[in-house]
Order: C-alpha cells, then structure tokens, then sequence
C-alpha cells in the first residue's frame, strides 16, 4: 500500500491497486464519526458505443447506464437497501455522463457496510421479468423529467449545442430507447464496464487505512474475474458548430426560464490540463456573474435575473460548455444584456481585483470541501477518472494568472459558439 502525502492541505491518500486490477483509495480523516464510501466505474450515458480489445462492437440503447444502476439495488434476497438500512447506512447511487457510482454513509458498522457496497456491486442479477418491471418504473422517471422546467431547459441547451455526441441524449434515455433494453444486453455492459479494472473504490472517513485495505484484499481475493482488454470508446465526429442557435420550450411556468452558453470545439485534453481549463473558467465565471459581480448587480437591479441565476462549466476529453441563466421576465433581452456586458469585459479585460477576489474565493471554498467526506468521494472520483487529482486543485487554482483567464474569457465567449434554451409559457 502507498501512502500519498499532502502537506499543503494536511491530508495523507493510502492507495493499491489489487492483481485484479481494482484501485482502493482510502483517506483517513481522524477524529470523523461519519465514513463515507464510493464504489464507481467509469461508466456513463455516453458511453452507448464502444469495442472491447479482441471483441466485436457494441451499440446499446440509450439510457442503458442509468437502467443498469437502478438493476443493481435488486438481489436475489431482495432489496439492498433494507440491508444498509438494518446495518444504520444510508445508501444511494448516481449516473452521470461519463461514471456511475454506488455508495453509503455510516457512523458505524462501517466493515460491513463496506462488505456490503462491494459484494452487491459485484454480483449482478437480471430477469427478464424484473427488466420489464423495471422499464415501467424508469419510464415514469422520464416522463417525470419532461414537466420538470429545469430539467428541460438545462437538455434543451445542450440539445441545441451538440449534433451527435451522445452528451445531448438525457441521462435515462427515452422510452423508446429503454424499451429496447434486454437482460442480455445488461449482462453485456455490466461484464464490459464493471471490470474490476474500470473501477475504483474510495473510502474516506474515520477508519484505519491497513484495516480497510486488508478487508478488501480479503475480499477481491475471494473473487474470480476474466482478464479483459482495453475499452475502446466510439464516438462520432461532432461539428464544431452549434446545432440550431435557439431551441423553445412550452410548459406551464409563471417566469420564463433561460438558459444559454458556449459550447467550444473539441480540445483533447486530460489530467493536469483538464483540470487547470476548468478551475480557470469557473474563476472567470465567479468574476463575471457571481451575485458579487457588477454584471450580476446591474441584471438585478433591472430585475432581468432573480436569485436563482447561476452560471457552470463541464468539460470532458470530447465535450465542454458554459452554462448560465436562470428565471428571466425577458430572455432575450437577459441574452442581449449579458453579451454587451461580457464584450465591455473582452474589451479591457478582467480587473486584477475581481480576478484575485474570485481566486481567494474558490479557494477558500476547496478548503471548506475537505471537511465534507461527501464531496470529497464524489470528487475525488469525478477527477480521477479524468487523469487528474483532486488535491492538485489547490496549487492548480495558485498557479492561475490574471492573463490566463483573459485568455480564456476571449476564446471562449465566442458568440458564434452560442446556443440558448428557452422554457415559457403557452400564451407567451
């Protein structure tokens, strides 16, 4: 086992990867009563296409991901849920684009909540008959989704940027597409994807690490998997232009909901790069239209925003866009407003005291993170699964200059990269 040291932020990561190939991740937090566990795969609602080495290609439907997750709470004995339950855990799961993640939370019990995660995740089963049961449940999930404002304003933007990569296609799929899932194909993605060498386990909390790592080993040990090749993800090639400028939604909402950004063209990058591209445009958004931004004031003030305006930023190896808007009386003007003001910014750039505001404030929220075991799984995973580090977040957000973030304010508003979702009533 290896113990990773961060003196900066005091905190000391043990890791091995077992013969089976599984990264364990364990970060002790002395003196926490709460331990917190993830148990993830590099698995996502993008992820519909793809070739594992010495096997033929694979296209599933979409929304096989997020049915896979739900599949596997049903054991043979019943739901596992209960199981936590009765051991004092809270547990959950989510699907994301590009991961999947199972975990818990417990102050105590905390070896066999942890047997548990492991054992439930590694031991799949599907029926037919609970595949079907299953596509009436999740189909009321996504008819769900469809009346919620904010759920189809956020897809409508993104549906309005990309033409083909699979990011446009809501995480849990259509009807049409889940009706198409079989158990066979569950079994398929789950022997591809849920590989122990596609995974990682992460627990953090007040627990010893030789302790917790000698439980998993026993664990694992016990286990037998079939050596896999390398997964191949497929993609097709995405234009670099947006997919239509505008997309409008009628639903019965009393304020019209906006949301628009820039989707930029494709930029391979990973690890340290990624990260460093994403700490920086979240700095720039913080500068720009945080409710402490003169932007922010002014839209307030005209009341063209209310306090549900926000502003984010995703980035993958094939995908990244800004995201911003809220609840609006008027979207095309919030649009108008925010272009005019954003270009007076391009124009003499970001102010060195906005910019070193914005910086002390991202980092003094990190630090605040650390004590939270919840955020620090989620993204602890979120990064490593994209080749870089969580703890290198705080020297990353250091390293940012003033003109590296004027960099990125000019090339990434690209009002020719625009796209905009619009939700508004029937009579508008």
């Amino acid at each position: 086992m290896q113990s990773i040291p961060y003196p900066q932020v005091k905190e000391t990561l043990y890791t091995e990867q077992l013969p089976n190939g599984l990264t364990v991740y364990i970060l002790p937090k002395p003196g926490f009563q709460k331990t917190y566990a993830t148990f993830s795969t590099k698995y996502g609602s993008i992820d519909n296409h793809f070739r594992v080495e010495g096997q033929p290609e694979q296209k599933v439907p979409d929304g096989i991901a997020h049915f896979l997750e739900h599949k596997m709470f049903e054991e043979p004995t019943g739901d596992i849920f209960s199981v936590f339950a009765a051991q004092g855990a809270s547990a959950n799961a989510f699907t994301s684009f590009d991961r999947t993640a199972y975990l818990f939370s417990a102050t105590s019990q905390i070896r066999e909540n942890l047997t548990t995660l492991i054992d439930f995740v590694q031991n799949p089963y599907f029926t037919d008959e609970n595949v079907e049961k299953e596509k009436g449940i999740i189909g009321q999930e996504i008819n769900m989704y469809a009346d919620n404002p904010d759920w189809r304003s956020y897809f409508g933007l993104i549906e309005t940027m990309y033409h083909v990569h699979p990011v446009h296609i809501d995480i849990a799929g259509t009807i049409a597409s889940i009706g198409q899932i079989t158990k066979d194909m569950l079994y398929e993605c789950y022997h591809t994807f849920y590989h122990p060498t596609n995974m990682c386990l992460f627990i953090v909390g007040g627990v010893e690490p030789e302790e917790i790592m000698e439980l998993v080993r026993s664990n694992q040990a016990s286990k037998t998997f079939k050596p896999q090749g390398d997964i191949h993800r497929l993609f097709a090639q995405e234009p670099p232009t947006v997919k239509q400028p505008r997309k409008t939604t009628k639903l019965p909402v009393s304020v019209p909901k906006c949301l628009f950004g820039c989707k930029e063209p494709e930029q391979p990058l990973r690890g340290r790069d990624m990260l460093r591209r994403e700490l920086g445009m979240k700095v720039l958004l913080d500068a720009l239209l945080s409710p402490s931004s003169a932007i922010y004031q002014k839209l307030y003030d005209d009341e063209l925003i209310s306090d549900n305006f926000g502003s984010e930023y995703n980035i993958s190896e094939q995908y990244a866009f800004s995201v911003l808007g809220g609840d609006t009386k008027d979207p095309e003007q919030l649009i108008a407003r925010i272009q005019e003001e954003i270009d007076k910014v391009k124009t003499k750039g970001l102010n060195r005291e906005d910019f070193e505001r914005s910086k002390k404030k991202k980092i003094g929220a990190f630090l605040r993170q650390l004590n939270s075991p919840e955020a620090i799984a989620n993204e602890f995973t979120k990064y490593r699964f994209k080749d870089a580090d969580l703890f290198d977040v705080l020297p990353v957000y250091e390293e940012l200059t003033l003109e590296e973030i004027n960099g990125l304010l000019s090339s990434h508003f690209d009002w020719n990269q625009m796209a905009a979702s619009i939700v508004q009533s029937e009579e508008k």
